[in-house]
């Protein structure tokens, strides 16, 4: 897919991979040639190319379910000066070596920008979207159309809703949304069928 902004010295550029359409993301600093990887999915090779020309700093996984870090071996072992990181409630879901602790709040640098950690539990215990300017990569948390699935005994559809009404939905409407699988959205497009999620249920 073509690049795109993401924030007035970040671009993004994304592939989509494995058996479920997974989207891994190479958030990159033009001026520095410093860059993220979101979701090491799977299909390494098709990362690598993404990452051909960049330096990879930091490889973060949204959570842990594994069709979004089955790459990630592949690509630590390329890349082995890259931090991969994942939320502590997720940690004991990605097989050995655990990556390093990711925490509400955190800031991952990306050369001269960064991307804001932000803890969405509801999908899974450890779920986290990032911001960066203007858009927001959105994980298993939100998608065009509601909520990711709230499947027990990780899953919890009520804890998934505040997620959105309280950590996503008070971002601006024009926010681009970068789910984990499927086509962007905006907060603006998603934001009034909140109630309805609700009241369906999923």
């Amino acid at each position: 897919m073509p690049a795109a902004a993401a924030g007035a010295d970040l671009r993004v550029e994304t592939v989509r991979v494995g058996p479920y359409g997974n989207n891994a993301y190479v958030v990159t600093c033009p001026a520095t040639g410093d860059a993220v990887l979101i979701d090491a999915a799977d299909e390494a090779e098709r990362i690598e190319a993404l990452l051909a020309g960049v330096r990879l700093t930091a490889i973060v996984t949204t959570h842990g379910h594994p069709d979004h870090w089955q790459a990630l071996a592949a690509v630590r072992a390329a890349h082995p000066d890259a931090r991969a990181a994942i939320h502590p409630g997720d940690a004991g879901m990605v097989l050995s070596p655990p990556p390093d602790p990711l925490r509400d709040g955190d800031r991952i640098p990306v050369g001269r920008g960064s991307l804001l950690v932000l803890h969405t539990p509801g999908h899974t215990p450890g779920s986290v979207c990032l911001r960066a300017p203007g858009h927001l990569f959105s994980g298993d948390t939100l998608f065009p159309g509601g909520p990711g699935a709230t499947r027990p005994p990780l899953g919890d559809f009520a804890t998934i809703i505040a997620s959105l009404r309280d950590r996503l939905f008070t971002l601006p409407d024009n926010t681009v949304v970068h789910p984990g699988h499927g086509d962007p959205t905006t907060i603006g497009a998603e934001r009034p069928h909140l109630e309805e999620w609700v009241a369906r249920g999923w």
